[in-house]
């Protein structure tokens, strides 16, 4: 980043802090990839919350913005899955960094879920909510048979809706530069791109545009009629979308493939995800058989007797290769994540699944038209 760009991010942080900054700041943990542009959205949420924890995306951490979170003065721990599916653990991390405080989480992708009873029940202070900023991590939150506190959610957000445009836009374009890093192409394949929400939806339309044959399977039913009416082909099954893709996009955010699936890919097809590997694909039920074999730049192949594919950047989210940038409009849903951190501080919501009012959305829509439609 330019200087003067760094400059103009931290005045545009510094104006939404001013205007939700709530009387008096609970402490908070966030948990977000760490991208080059990433260490002036930590120091906005620490203007709005005292951050006792800044918890990296494990596989999206950037060295350089690492260093400067750190030289900021917060705290970063490392973040697993394990940290919060054991109850007893939690707690006792929370306990100590933030003993007896109010607290707010800010999530990406559902870590928090499986403690969140537990932390309310018996964290010395109290947890005042969440805020959520995945699809996958809305559903975790929407499958808890009764939430124990207020979850707001921006994964919905009209605010977000500019990013997923722009992420599918992404995912493309290092799919795209992986493959011809081997002497492949897109053209001349049919993609499968499973999961036809915002995310996929956008990679969908981003490959027809491109010329490529797209067949399009979603679990949901709704989704599957969506597709159908925007003239994509529809398998009427995953494994039979699998049989004749060349190229696989997984987008839903779950699990997508399971270990028998594999099977049935085309020999000499490619895999890629929107996410990480831990939530899209079941490769520990790939049967020991396959061979694993690093052949270009995060490129593996997977070799048995007369089947070949091959998995690109070892499952993880493809686009985080070359920066997964968005360009300002990232900063619209990090303005919105800070705006609902305030709104869980004032309180009066109740336990459950909220969003943020249209007024507090048009503020954001507002203020980040002032500082970037240049």
């Amino acid at each position: 980043m330019e200087t003067f760009e760094r400059a103009r991010l931290d005045a545009y942080f510094s104006r939404i802090a001013s205007r939700f900054t709530p009387a008096e700041r609970p402490a908070a943990f966030l948990i977000t990839h760490l991208l080059p542009e990433r260490p002036a959205f930590v120091r906005g949420v620490g203007a709005v919350t005292e951050l006792r924890a800044v918890l990296p995306k494990p596989k999206s951490v950037h060295d350089q913005a690492l260093r400067q979170v750190e030289a900021d003065g917060y705290a970063c721990d490392k973040l697993t899955r394990d940290l919060f599916a054991d109850p007893d653990r939690a707690l006792r991390y929370f306990e100590e960094r933030a003993a007896g405080r109010q607290v707010v989480l800010l999530d990406v992708g559902g870590y928090f879920a499986p403690a969140l009873d537990a932390l309310c029940d018996r964290f010395s202070g109290q947890i005042l909510g969440v805020v959520e900023d995945t699809e996958n991590g809305h559903r975790r939150y929407a499958d808890h048979d009764k939430l124990p506190c207020p979850v707001i959610s921006v994964a919905r957000s009209p605010l977000k809706d500019p990013e997923d445009f722009l992420v599918g836009q992404s995912v493309v374009f290092s799919t795209e530069a992986l493959m011809r890093g081997r002497g492949d192409i897109l053209h001349g394949r049919t993609a499968l791109v499973i999961g036809f929400g915002k995310l996929g939806s956008s990679i969908a339309r981003l490959l027809h545009a491109k010329g490529i044959r797209v067949t399009v399977y979603d679990i949901d039913p709704v989704r599957r009629t969506q597709a159908l009416s925007q003239g994509f082909t529809v398998a009427r099954d995953r494994a039979s979308g699998l049989e004749d893709a060349g190229l696989v996009l997984c987008a839903t955010g779950s699990l997508s493939l399971r270990g028998e699936d594999f099977a049935r890919l085309r020999n000499g097809a490619y895999v890629a995800t929107v996410t990480s590997s831990e939530d899209e694909l079941e490769l520990a039920g790939l049967p020991d058989v396959y061979e694993r074999a690093g052949i270009g730049d995060h490129v593996t192949r997977y070799l048995t007797t007369g089947h070949y594919f091959y998995l690109l950047n070892g499952g993880n989210a493809v686009n985080f290769l070359h920066g997964a940038s968005v360009g300002p409009f990232i900063f619209l849903v990090q303005a919105e994540i800070l705006a609902a951190s305030t709104a869980l501080t004032r309180g009066g919501l109740d336990p459950g699944l909220h969003e943020l009012p249209p007024t507090d959305r048009a503020t954001i829509a507002a203020t980040w038209l002032d500082y970037f439609n240049r």
